[in-house]
């Protein structure tokens, strides 16, 4: 089986290096970037390898049709939600229009694109959807508020879908990286004012935020590597080698950071039942 991947937001990070390594493992890529002179230039392998790149800001009232149009004529059969970016700071810092844009690609701007595939890939009985999230989606981080916001609503949203879809062979997977040494730390939405508010300084989100930025896995210091992040990605959504064990697999959690949080999460979620589960199945009608 042949596979056509259309990555938005393939113009840096892990949206870059997954196109590189689809290609360099055989298949046909259209890549995506808002600024296509930039990104070609930046990354002439693509080019190279025989990918293609198509304007696209997934922002935009046209992303719907663009993306409709190219799966037709490319026989896009996977797909993979990677424009997005990070929000960082203390809520009451961030504006409401500020929200709305972290809102408007994160969330708005995969279902946009997922809009414009689903029609032709129901009537083809064939497709995967690869919506990049982020440990930011399954456990919320001091700081990361509007971020893990988007992508819990990402993953809710993705979750539900794939129940939506699955008649029709369509597939989707939620990809949950957690820190990796791309450029995704200098590119995250700072609120308009810039610092933290003073109330909030030398509190945990202050800490946190600089432990990302300065700590000893901060940006340029993360411990993924988005080489083999893009390999761990293709297997599972081409099934080959290893990936024929990971069938109906919907979440796929990247890095030590990553799979360790997921753990402590279930741990935490599954603990607070147990503490709650008499009071939550009281909360019924008698008899």
């Amino acid at each position: 089986m042949s596979f056509n991947w259309l990555i938005t937001g393939a113009s840096n990070g892990l949206g870059a290096t997954l196109a590189i390594h689809a290609l360099r493992a055989g298949h046909g890529v259209v890549a995506t970037a808002r600024n296509v002179p930039k990104a070609s230039k930046d990354f002439p392998e693509i080019e190279e390898r025989g990918g293609k790149w198509l304007k696209l800001d997934v922002t935009q009232p046209d992303t719907e049709e663009v993306v409709r149009k190219v799966v037709q004529e490319q026989g896009i059969n996977v797909i993979v939600n990677n424009a997005g970016f990070g929000g960082r700071g203390v809520l009451e810092d961030f504006t409401l229009p500020e929200v709305q844009k972290q809102f408007d690609t994160n969330v708005f701007g995969a279902v946009a694109v997922m809009k414009g595939a689903i029609p032709t890939w129901r009537e083809r009985q064939d497709g995967t959807f690869v919506n990049i999230s982020s440990v930011a989606g399954m456990v919320g981080n001091p700081g990361s508020s509007l971020y893990s916001a988007s992508k819990f609503a990402l993953e809710g949203f993705t979750e539900a879908i794939a129940l939506e879809l699955s008649p029709f062979n369509i597939r989707c997977l939620i990809v949950q990286p957690g820190g990796f040494r791309t450029d995704f730390q200098r590119n995250v939405l700072r609120p308009i004012k810039g610092r933290l508010s003073q109330p909030y300084e030398g509190t945990l989100v202050h800490k946190q935020m600089d432990r990302i930025e300065e700590g000893p896995t901060g940006h340029g210091r993360q411990p993924g590597d988005p080489d083999k992040a893009a390999d761990a990605i293709i297997e599972v959504v081409t099934k080959k080698g290893k990936g024929g064990a990971y069938e109906g697999v919907l979440r796929l959690a990247l890095g030590n950071d990553a799979v360790d949080r997921a753990r402590a999460k279930l741990k935490s979620w599954s603990s607070d039942v147990d503490r709650t589960e008499a009071l939550g199945r009281g909360a019924v009608y008698d008899g």
